[in-house]
């Protein structure tokens, strides 16, 4: 991943906070014997994040037995991206002459190693995963009978990735002076595009490119 020195990301814990909020990534694997039929394969996977295992933390998800993937999964040192918002950034912006349009971003990369896990782990791992995003779901028998968990549960493989390496890039503008910051934070909180609305206030939840210099 390609992260100038001005946007970098920071520490691994605001990275680790970035995977928590942004948790829906993309886990692209490179199947060498082609049992896939391609040698690099893609999931689209929701992921779990356990800080506390290991010195940089461990990643938890599921996909469909069905996804061939899967099978060159265990031990398989593989990448996962994470994006946060992003959106185009227009020229006529900035107070700065003469200009280029751009694309500001926010994103994560994970490389690690994974570990197919057992059915406990995954049971474990996928209740999180529920209760982080709606609580007690799984306690309302009417929606999801117990008998019909042990039926999904069939059709899944779960497995863990523990993290070997991340980087956090975060492009606000935040290189550039305050005259020009300000014009893209106002020009995306103006927009009546919901990409450039997610970015402008991710930039003020972050207190990058909001008028400020780092």
């Amino acid at each position: 991943m390609f992260v100038p020195k001005s946007f970098a990301m920071g520490n691994l814990a605001r990275m680790q906070q970035f995977i928590d909020e942004f948790g829906f990534g993309i886990l692209v694997s490179d199947d060498a014997s082609c049992v896939t039929g391609s040698r690099l394969q893609a999931s689209h996977l929701p992921f779990l994040l356990k800080s506390e295992e290991g010195e940089m933390g461990c990643l938890y998800s599921h996909c469909a037995r069905a996804n061939p993937q899967w099978k060159v999964f265990d031990k398989a040192n593989v990448l996962i991206t994470f994006s946060g918002p992003h959106s185009y950034i227009s020229p006529s912006w900035y107070q700065a002459r003469p200009a280029v349009p751009t694309w500001n971003y926010a994103a994560v990369h994970v490389y690690g190693c994974v570990e197919l896990t057992s059915r406990k782990q995954s049971v474990k791992a996928i209740t999180a995963l529920v209760q982080k995003y709606e609580p007690g779901l799984l306690d309302n028998q009417e929606v999801i009978p117990e008998h019909f968990v042990d039926k999904l549960l069939a059709g899944i493989v779960g497995f863990k990735i523990k993290i070997q390496k991340v980087e956090g890039v975060q492009k606000l503008g935040q290189q550039r002076n305050i005259s020009d910051q300000l014009g893209v934070f106002h020009g995306l909180s103006g927009s009546d595009r919901f990409d450039s609305l997610a970015l402008a206030n991710y930039m003020s939840k972050s207190n990058l490119g909001v008028g400020n210099i780092k």
